[in-house]
């Protein structure tokens, strides 16, 4: 088995032939033989005993050739691709160029390549960090926000109902005197003030006391989403069972124990730094962002289509591992969603192809400044795998091996140094973009 030729075309794809010499396929042409013969009933013979030069005569001389070149191509294939420098990034597809008489087989196969790759001026790329000064405001928010995480619900039974207050309540719709469909509830709670009814309706509860029944007259809105319902009048009728109201923790050194602070000048420093360091982090991303979409643009390649295709695949993957990792599947999103399979890839298009464009550019730049991972870095890539699965080193090395390793190290060094090259000019922003 050996290359015969290779050529590479347009649009990043390349063609190669090899042959499969006349004994070797003669050969396995036994070998199919020998499984195939014991169903057959040749007359004149046993069952299975008819010799293969009669079945020939019979059924004609290619009768297991098909499925003997079918048994012999993927070893063909990987022997001829091995005397190539191609890099293969999509499903080859296979003719047979010629069987000549004396048995010896020519095939051909062609497919998508890695295109070659070029990136102009990805040193001193300009792009701007944003930089967000933290307020005392921003500071406050954070700390109403815990505060009123840490409120507690307490039981009021000396007043009625007030703006603010939950209300625990009994009702059923009706319009034209007839009761609805998704118009009765028993023991809701409803916030007062909240919103989360008809207009109207809230504001009627407020006033009325543990244990009063009465009715509640509202109109629903003219873009109501039940269209049955939009622009009618109806009656609730209602009964309040019970009513409770938050009670915010005082903002204090207390409270500041509560949150593991010393006092709340400690408590309001570590808020404070947290915010920071959330922006520092979205900056960073968002520069990132801004240097990788500049240097995609600097890239020319002809990128086949199968690459976008096959990164899709991978982040369909990955987010049906994710689904599963929360109890939930593919099918189950798509019923709770409305999506099917195509949509969700639609939707992953995008994405996917800018890791594509993302990582071409990447790889480019290492191997134009010759970025290579050293022993320590690849020893140190495993150890932070096996401690982010919980196995042991070697373990990791048995399912993902080096130059996988070694080509992902690549871009990431790769990523470093372009940004460690780039311009950066400082922009100020009232809050984070």
């Amino acid at each position: 088995m050996s290359l015969i030729k290779s050529e590479k075309l347009e649009k990043s794809r390349a063609e190669i032939q090899f042959g499969i010499p006349a004994s070797e396929l003669e050969a396995e042409i036994r070998n199919v033989y020998k499984k195939e013969v014991v169903k057959m009933n040749v007359p004149g013979f046993r069952k299975g005993k008819a010799p293969l030069a009669i079945i020939r005569k019979l059924y004609g001389s290619g009768i297991f050739t098909d499925e003997a070149l079918n048994n012999l191509l993927p070893d063909a294939y990987e022997s001829a691709l091995k005397e190539t420098e191609y890099k293969v990034v999509s499903r080859p597809e296979f003719d047979v160029v010629s069987l000549d008489d004396n048995g010896m087989a020519v095939l051909k196969a062609t497919f998508d390549i890695r295109p070659e790759v070029t990136v102009k001026d990805y040193k001193g790329i300009k792009a701007e960090r944003d930089v967000t000064e933290v307020t005392d405001e921003m500071v406050e928010s954070d700390i109403k926000a815990a505060q009123a995480r840490a409120a507690r619900e307490i039981e009021i039974t000396d007043r009625a109902a007030e703006p603010g207050d939950t209300a625990e309540i009994d009702f059923e719709g009706f319009v034209d005197g007839t009761p609805f469909e998704g118009g009765k509830g028993e023991k809701h709670k409803l916030k007062l003030g909240s919103g989360q009814f008809i207009p109207g309706f809230e504001d009627q509860v407020v006033g009325k006391s543990i244990g009063q029944e009465f009715d509640v007259n509202v109109t629903f809105p003219e873009d109501y989403g039940a269209k049955e319902l939009a622009g009618k009048a109806a009656v609730f009728k209602c009964k309040l069972h019970g009513i409770t109201k938050e009670e915010l923790p005082a903002l204090d050194d207390e409270f500041a124990k509560d949150m593991s602070f010393d006092n709340m000048e400690a408590y309001r420093a570590d808020v404070r730094s947290k915010i920071a360091e959330r922006y520092e982090k979205t900056a960073d991303q968002v520069t990132e962002n801004r240097i990788l979409d500049v240097l995609i643009g600097n890239m020319e390649a002809e990128i086949p289509e199968s690459m976008y295709v096959n990164e899709v695949e991978n982040q369909l993957r990955e987010y049906d591992m994710q689904l599963r990792s929360n109890g939930l599947d593919l099918n189950t999103y798509f019923k709770y969603t409305g999506q099917n399979l195509d949509q969700l890839r639609e939707n992953f298009r995008p994405r996917a192809e800018r890791s594509v464009k993302v990582r071409l550019a990447l790889e480019a730049v290492a191997d134009a400044e010759n970025i290579a991972p050293t022993d320590e870095e690849i020893e140190a890539e495993y150890k932070r795998m096996a401690d982010m699965y919980g196995m042991e080193a070697d373990k990791i090395r048995e399912v993902v091996a080096k130059d996988d390793v070694c080509a992902d190290l690549r871009v990431q060094k790769a990523l470093a140094f372009v940004k460690d090259n780039a311009e950066i000019t400082e922009k100020k922003v009232d809050k984070a973009e």
